[in-house]
């Protein structure tokens, strides 16, 4: 069974930076596309970034030009560089593949405000 376990997540003021990370116990993980998603409270899980196996990413157009996907196939671990944060970021970002595996990991919780 895969194990993704993110953390990084805070309580960061508005135009602050956080960095998420998320390790993935998987026998290859290098082969995966990996995304970052995020649910605000009362809403559906979104996906925010997407990086492929060959290195391209693909951005939603709330967190272009703020975040940034990045992924260390050596280690496993998919990361998510989250400047100039907004009250609107608040959510719990998860990680998983792209289909994503079962079960998702416990998240970790992101909290912008002043």
């Amino acid at each position: 069974q895969v194990q993704l376990v993110e953390s990084g997540g805070g309580l960061v003021q508005p135009g602050g930076s956080l960095r998420l990370s998320c390790a993935a116990s998987v026998t290859i993980f290098s082969i995966h596309t990996m995304g970052w998603y995020r649910q605000a409270p009362g809403k559906q899980r979104k996906w925010v970034a997407i990086i492929m196996s060959g290195g391209g990413t693909t951005y939603a157009d709330s967190v272009k030009g703020r975040f940034t996907i990045s992924r260390d196939n050596a280690e496993k671990t998919v990361y998510l560089q989250m400047n100039s944060l907004k009250p609107e970021d608040t959510a719990v970002y998860y990680c998983n593949r792209i289909p994503a595996f079962s079960p998702w990991g416990q998240g970790t919780q992101v909290t912008v405000s002043s």
